[in-house]
């Protein structure tokens, strides 16, 4: 993958590595480490252990006094303790436990895009003016939105709580006593703040809710913050600040710090406080790198999110920002609501003029003070090369590679076609040998603005980049400028997959088609920290507002609808919710043609899932696919989970329940998701895979309680799919109705396939993608 995109991106970088345990201080350091000892079912939701969770931790505490890191009692059970790895191989055989692992570090993925997607959503849905995403005016005392991130700046105009009625009682939550945060910085808005300690021995501590990074106030105003008027990022993208769900409540699970990661059992503790506080949505903008998945059971964000979901609570999670290389797609448990990310129709534009005012357009955000007009020498870096430097390392403008005497008062146009340093060190090297600007020729993140501060710097495309190229060798004396940034409107075509948005197919687990959904994660607005994080203009404070690109902006997206649905709908379940935002989803752009991906060709479900989210649709979904306790119980079986673990792992196991006689991973294609995947397809075989659907289109007393829906198919060539049967009658609301898919083909598939099956009544239309892959992945 290219290097990181954003300052967020170069923050993930320095601060969150992946590590098979967190390291500890002091001579114990070598042979110790932290490990999730993870026990499945909790005893009660009122916080008693289980005798065998009981019995294990004083056994462990009599021997280890100061061992426990963090002790899971509401959700699940089990805890985070300083084991020996032999003591972890001991305890992994002991009665009751699931799993025990190193604690894994984790890392974070990462105003406009909720105007643009209400304008898209009226491209393809007839809006209902009443049930606008972005009013409070319905949402009662509002949903309430946990977020597991790098804390809150409770400071932010976007967590003011003007209007907001009394906190709901319902909530059992709390709000941090700390050195810079206390209960006076919680309000009406943010009800709950709590932080966690990976490890008390860690030599640098940060234990605060308090966010120094500025990625979790980011991440909850883009969610639920409040709507504000009149902001930008100095004076771009001026507008009104708002979030997906501004009558919402926030609690903030601050999980992740500067110095020591986004901790796995920090995690677990935050799924396991916010079952008990009693969240309605948990947000998740982090995960495991895409090249080192997790299995279910060694997963902190999977476990905790398979008890969040058994207790109601909707997931959403970020896909990962390793795209866009097939299979990276992470967070891809079946519980859990996976978001990529796309464009909206914003653009960060900092143009090039060459030599008799030829306009080049280039992508990124600078507040450069040159001249506008072109009067400066511009040179092609490799021209530059260092005597003894590699010609490769000079045209990528890399370190130690490109002589001083020739950049020094230049343009400099620079290659970015290796990943070894980062568009931001390129920046500096040529500032350091005394250029005074940087056009940088990249495909990728010619779709995705970076910050460059005051410095002149621009990306500009290869196909721009053979016009900058052709001028500066057809001219004796080129020159050149670069404009300061403008931030346009109405750009087309949007929305397009981000080059960044991890892919799909999902490895872990097979058979379901991962991303879920695509919503807007490039040149996000949303709120920011109060401090020198960002490099401002001269003269300027540290913004309030900020612009970040990454499926971490995309997650919350998704998070404040499903927050708006659930405060409309509040007896749906989490699948029902998934499966409005699903089958709702959008499929064309701006342009009224296909969405596409970063190469401009159409986008699969590997790239965008359902498609783009609607704020409008889930509102009225007509029908829902609801994935049952039976469903996932039916997946742990398929993923050869044996029936004594899985009765460790939930105490929600209907009576006489066992593992299916024939269990294989084939069959996870027929749990009853909103969307198909089958892999290693025989087409002298064929597959069946079954769906039923629940009427959820008004009450009993409303015309919509009665309808028949009539199915269509868009099917690949090459590939039958036949619907049986083709109409399905419901008479009330609430009301099931199964059909069964038939997939065969007469020759072998080539290359993965995709299609859709749509249900319609005239009304309201039901749609759910398909991907059928002849590939054996096991």
């Amino acid at each position: 993958m290219k290097a990181l995109i954003t300052f967020i991106f170069s923050l993930t970088s320095l601060f969150f590595s992946f590590s098979l345990f967190t390291e500890t201080g002091g001579a114990a350091a070598e042979k110790d480490g932290v490990y999730i000892v993870y026990m499945g079912a909790a005893a009660s939701s009122k916080g008693s252990l289980r005798d065998d969770h009981a019995q294990l931790l004083s056994s462990l505490l009599t021997r280890k006094k100061n061992a426990l890191v963090h002790n899971y009692k509401y959700g699940f059970s089990g805890f985070a303790a300083i084991l020996s790895e032999e003591e972890a191989h001991s305890i992994a055989k002991r009665p009751g436990v699931v799993s025990v692992f190193p604690d894994p570090v984790l890392e974070l993925h990462t105003t406009r895009s909720w105007d643009f997607l209400k304008y898209q959503t009226s491209v393809e849905v007839e809006s209902n003016p009443n049930s606008d995403s972005n009013s409070t005016s319905q949402d009662s005392d509002g949903a309430i939105i946990g977020i597991l991130d790098t804390g809150i700046w409770p400071e932010s105009e976007s967590f003011n709580d003007k209007a907001m009625g009394p906190v709901p009682s319902r909530w059992n939550g709390t709000c941090a006593r700390e050195q810079d945060f206390n209960a006076s910085n919680c309000n009406k808005k943010i009800i709950g703040a709590r932080s966690y300690d990976v490890d008390q021995r860690s030599i640098i501590k940060y234990h605060s809710p308090r966010d120094m990074i500025g990625h979790g106030t980011h991440v909850a105003s883009t969610a639920g913050g409040s709507e504000v008027q009149g902001v930008s990022y100095y004076g771009l993208a001026a507008g009104t600040a708002k979030g997906g769900s501004p009558g919402s409540r926030i609690a903030m699970y601050a999980v992740c710090s500067p110095h020591n990661g986004c901790s796995g059992s920090s995690i677990l503790a935050a799924f396991d406080d916010a079952i008990s506080d009693g969240v309605d949505v948990l947000s998740l903008s982090l995960g495991a790198p895409s090249f080192l998945k997790p299995e279910l059971a060694n997963d902190p964000i999977a476990l905790g999110a398979f008890h969040a979901v058994q207790h109601g609570i909707i997931v959403v999670c970020s896909a990962g920002n390793a795209g866009p290389t097939p299979g990276s797609v992470v967070n891809a448990a079946p519980w859990i609501v996976t978001v990529a990310a796309s464009t909206i129709d914003r653009d960060f534009e900092s143009d090039v003029v060459l030599g008799g005012n030829k306009v080049i357009k280039g992508e990124g955000i600078n507040f450069a003070d040159i001249q506008k007009t072109p009067t400066y020498p511009i040179i092609y870096a490799k021209s530059a090369k260092k005597s003894g430097a590699d010609e490769n390392d000079a045209r990528n403008c890399n370190p130690d590679s490109m002589d001083q005497g020739i950049i020094k008062g230049k343009i400099v146009v620079c290659d970015n076609e290796d990943s070894l340093y980062a568009p931001s060190e390129k920046k500096d090297e040529v500032k350091k040998l005394g250029g005074i600007g940087v056009v940088l020729i990249d495909d990728e993140s010619r779709t995705v603005a970076s910050t460059f501060g005051i410095f002149p710097m621009t990306v500009i495309s290869s196909k721009d980049a053979a016009k900058v190229l052709s001028y500066i060798n057809s001219t004796k004396n080129p020159v050149a400028t670069i404009l300061p940034t403008t931030s346009p409107t109405k750009y087309k075509p949007a929305p397009n997959i981000a080059y960044f948005s991890s892919r799909g197919p999902s490895t872990i687990p097979k058979n379901i088609l991962k991303p879920d959904i695509a919503a807007p994660g490039v040149n996000i607005l949303a709120a920011w920290i109060g401090n020198d994080t960002v490099e401002a203009p001269e003269g300027k404070e540290p913004p309030l507002y900020n612009v970040i690109s990454g499926t971490s902006m995309a997650c919350p997206h998704v998070s404040g609808i499903a927050a708006t649905v659930k405060s409309r709908n509040p007896k749906w379940s989490p699948s029902a919710i998934r499966s409005a935002i699903m089958t709702t989803a959008i499929q064309i752009n701006n342009l009224k043609a296909s969405i596409t991906n970063e190469k401009g060709t159409a986008a699969t479900p590997y790239d965008l899932g359902a498609g783009e989210v609607s704020t409008t649709g889930p509102l009225q979904p007509g029908l829902v696919y609801e994935t049952t306790t039976i469903d996932y119980l039916n997946f742990l079986c398929y993923n050869g989970y044996d029936i004594s673990t899985i009765k460790n792992i939930t105490n929600n196991i209907p009576d006489g329940f066992t593992c299916p006689k024939e269990s294989s991973i084939d069959l996870i294609s027929n749990i009853n998701y909103p969307s198909i995947a089958i892999s290693n397809f025989n087409e002298k075989a064929g597959r069946k895979v079954n769906r039923t659907l629940t009427n959820v289109a008004g009450d009993d007393k409303t015309e919509d309680a009665k309808t028949v829906y009539t199915v269509s198919i868009d099917a690949p060539a090459g590939l039958d799919v036949r619907v049986v049967p083709d109409k399905l009658q419901f008479t009330k609301n609430g009301d099931k109705s199964s059909y069964q898919v038939s997939f065969s083909a007469v020759n072998p598939l080539k290359n993965d396939v995709f299609g859709s099956i749509t249900w319609s009544n005239g009304k309201y239309k039901v749609r759910s993608p398909f991907a059928v892959s002849s590939k054996n992945d096991d």
